[in-house]
């Protein structure tokens, strides 16, 4: 007889267990046969025959005979009685041997109960299987089930028991318990069944319904589309906006939100009282580039061409462009950190944008912030409010019409805060790399990817943009022009531009360098060439008019050959140093100039303002007084400080004119009071002055200082330095005593006002009293 061992198959008494004929014969061996005799034993856990012993088995088994061996690929064992396994030997070549005793089942199931029964279950199996494709074949089947057991059989490839609830089975000795767990298993497989029938009927079904909605609406956007293409003209708004929202290429969270404001413009129709703003809302959204534009190589080689023909100078500028650019080149993608160009009005902060934008061949677009004072400019008005509005960020991308333009953000040291809100606080999500990439307009309520924008901000001084901003700026300054720069633009770019403007050609108007250098020093007072540039275009509107009363004038003479040669030729406007005035229709402008004569007490310094560097006098004076000190010219407190501090250092410098200061009153003066005045640079002026004063030695007026002093008499670092510099040159100055810590500044200043002058970095006060000659008298 041959053992079949069986693992996770509900085996039964009287019933039919089917078995696929490869499998069947890995378990039973090949040399079976139709019409075997079978003892089918269950295994404890899952094995193959080289890992079984005798322990691998349960003690109850069941005896069979192989009953068909189909061609078709099945097998049928017909199972008989039960037995108890007694003994179980494997021997080396795996075979199994047992020593069994038939099991008698407890009768106590009534018969007719369980034919009863029995036709339930078969009635509830063939509503079961009526919802399935093959229903009625299997019909046929439950038809023939001749007890529980065989019916239990053929399902049990579907019931959710483990090995052990499957012997459990076997292993029950009464037929009525065994019957009624067998009815409660097949009447939950019927049931659960059912349920997942319904539920993929119902899913089949929703499934249907879309995939035929879905034909349906490309059956629709066909037939639209045709009849769009054959009357373009007919096209109706809704079809306009479903277009233009699908070819966007718009973000997922952003393609909702339209679609959402489209459906109601569908709903309420194009007479409701939001229809306007609606379709405002749709237009600037669908108006907008949000496809990411391919990263671009650029030539460098070119890139520092373009800024060579559009800006004269600006080396240290132009330097870190190119390497911004370079950057760009090796990463493929937007990169590093957002440029603020500082410096005096005219110095080319703004147009050099212009030049950025034409370097790396993008769009420009230019942001005013400039008396910005409201959040709503910047984030935009939330679309509850009466004309709500885009912010200014957002409205600059949609005019550049690109995801990726040159956006220069305009005097950011002008924004102010009102109950409105705070403009330089949404200002740092714009300008944040690691924020910026989902920007979100409060009209849009959408983000928006501004990583790919290139800002650059311009001001004209850090002392009033908030520091979180200027954190997330790299701080480029923009130093003012020499003299000879400022001819250069002019003859570049400044004059021909102007002549332009007021339709003359270049050869029209006759302009020598050296009155452009007159024009330039005695005409304009500035850091930039702002003024320059209103110079001569008045220049160029005088010129203009003599040039047409000119051309009149020629015209009017009676024609002979003398004058018809003449008419031929067109009038040169000629503009000399002593015309020069006439054309600009305006006084020279005073500039302040080194003295002629020494006077003790008074001691030039240097000062920095918006439009550039001047120089300013330090004067003093003692009067009959009981020891007061006088302080004129709108000083601020910082300047104050300086002169209390000067006083004391004079004091304990020169102990022996302490009467001086105890029988006469100090008077300090700055001229051109009605100028306030203010900065940390005036200390050793302030201190040289009164040294001068009170030892009689004057100091010669072409030696100008610059530096702040501190009780101990140490000279300490100041700003604007370059500015101060070109100021001294363009005064007349020789010699200037500057804070050895600002030694490295000298990099930022022109090679030729640094020829021109003599400078010397001092630590003390006592170094500048030394060298000018006053220590030494005491």
């Amino acid at each position: 007889m041959k053992v079949l061992p069986l693992y996770n198959v509900l085996v039964l008494p009287h019933s039919n267990i089917f078995f696929q004929t490869q499998a069947f014969r890995a378990m039973a061996g090949n040399n079976i046969y139709q019409g075997d005799e079978v003892t089918i034993l269950v295994l404890r856990d899952q094995q193959t025959r080289e890992e079984m012993t005798a322990e691998s088995f349960y003690p109850i088994g069941v005896e069979g005979v192989v009953e068909e061996i189909s061609t078709d690929g099945y097998v049928v064992v017909q199972t008989a009685a039960r037995v108890d396994v007694h003994q179980v030997l494997v021997n080396e070549n795996h075979e199994i041997f047992v020593e069994t005793t038939k099991r008698a089942d407890i009768m106590d199931m009534d018969p007719a109960e369980a034919h009863m029964k029995l036709a339930k279950i078969k009635e509830g199996l063939r509503e079961m299987v009526s919802r399935f494709r093959f229903g009625d074949m299997m019909r046929t089947y439950i038809d023939q089930y001749s007890s529980i057991e065989e019916a239990a059989s053929v399902l049990s490839s579907w019931f959710t028991l483990t090995n052990e609830e499957r012997y459990s089975l076997l292993q029950e000795d009464s037929t009525k318990k065994r019957f009624e767990r067998l009815e409660r298993i097949i009447y939950e497989y019927s049931e659960v069944a059912k349920v997942t029938s319904d539920a993929q009927s119902a899913q089949q079904e929703d499934y249907q319904k879309a995939y035929k909605e879905q034909a349906l609406r490309k059956q629709i956007d066909y037939l639209q589309n045709e009849l769009d293409e054959m009357h373009p003209e007919q096209v109706s708004d809704a079809r306009k906006y479903e277009r233009k929202i699908e070819e966007s290429g718009m973000n997922e969270e952003a393609k909702r939100e339209a679609t959402k404001v489209l459906n109601r413009v569908k709903n309420d129709g194009a007479n409701s009282a939001e229809s306007g703003m609606l379709y405002d809302y749709l237009d600037f959204v669908t108006g907008l580039s949000w496809k990411k534009e391919a990263p671009e190589t650029i030539n460098l080689g070119e890139a520092q061409q373009i800024l060579d023909e559009d800006h004269f100078g600006m080396k240290k500028v132009k330097e870190r462009i190119i390497q911004q650019i370079a950057v760009m080149n090796l990463r493929k993608s937007q990169a590093g950190s957002i440029l603020v160009f500082v410096g005096a009005p005219g110095t080319g902060k703004t147009s050099i944008g212009k030049s950025i934008a034409k370097a790396l061949h993008r769009k420009y677009v230019r942001v005013s912030l400039g008396g910005v004072r409201d959040e709503a400019d910047i984030r935009g008005h939330r679309r509850t409010y009466i004309g709500a509005m885009p912010g200014r960020i957002m409205d600059g991308i949609a005019k550049a019409g690109v995801s990726n333009p040159v956006m220069v953000l305009d005097e950011i040291d002008k924004l102010s805060s009102s109950f409105n809100g705070d403009p330089a606080s949404a200002l740092l999500e714009v300008l944040d790399p690691e924020q910026n990439n989902s920007f979100t307009d409060h009209y849009m309520n959408v983000p928006y990817d501004l990583s790919d924008v290139f800002f650059v901000c311009t001001a004209n001084t850090l002392d009033t943009i908030p520091s979180p901003l200027l954190n997330r700026m790299e701080v480029i300054e923009f130093q003012g022009y020499t003299p000879s720069e400022k001819l250069e633009i002019a003859k570049r770019h400044l004059f021909p531009k102007a002549l332009k403007n007021v339709g003359l050609a270049e050869g029209d108007v006759a302009l020598t360098d050296d009155v452009l250098d007159t024009i330039i020093s005695d005409y304009t007072r500035e850091g930039g060439v702002r003024g320059l540039k209103k110079r001569l275009d008045t220049l160029c509107r005088i010129a203009a008019v003599k040039y047409i009363q000119e051309e009149e004038t020629a015209a009017s003479v009676p024609a002979n050959a003398e004058t018809t040669a003449a008419a031929e030729k067109h009038p040169v406007i000629q503009v000399t140093r002593e015309n020069l005035r006439d054309f600009l229709d305006m006084h020279a402008l005073p500039h302040n100039k080194v003295k002629a004569s020494a006077q003790p007490g008074v001691v030039t310094g240097l000062a920095w303002t918006q439009v550039g560097g001047e120089i300013l006098y330090i004067e003093s004076l003692f009067t009959k007084g009981s020891g007061k000190t006088i302080i004129t010219g709108q000083l601020g407190d910082v300047m104050k400080e300086s002169s209390a501090i000067a006083q004391a250092l004079v004091q304990s410098r020169f102990p022996e004119q302490a009467e001086l200061f105890e029988k006469n009153d100090l008077h300090i003066h700055v001229p051109d009071g009605s100028t306030p005045k203010d900065g940390p640079s005036a200390g050793i002026t302030m201190t040289t002055a009164i040294a001068s004063l009170v030892t009689g030695i004057p100091v010669p007026p072409n030696i100008a200082m610059t530096g702040e002093v501190s009780l101990e008499g140490v000279v300490s670092a100041i700003g604007g330095l370059p500015e101060k510099l070109m100021a001294a040159e363009r005064a007349g100055v020789q010699k200037v005593f500057i804070p050895k810590e600002n030694i490295d500044d000298l990099r930022d200043v022109a090679a030729e006002v640094r020829d021109r002058l003599e400078i010397i970095p001092v630590e003390s006060i006592e170094e500048v009293l030394t060298a000018l000659g006053i220590l030494k008298h005491k």
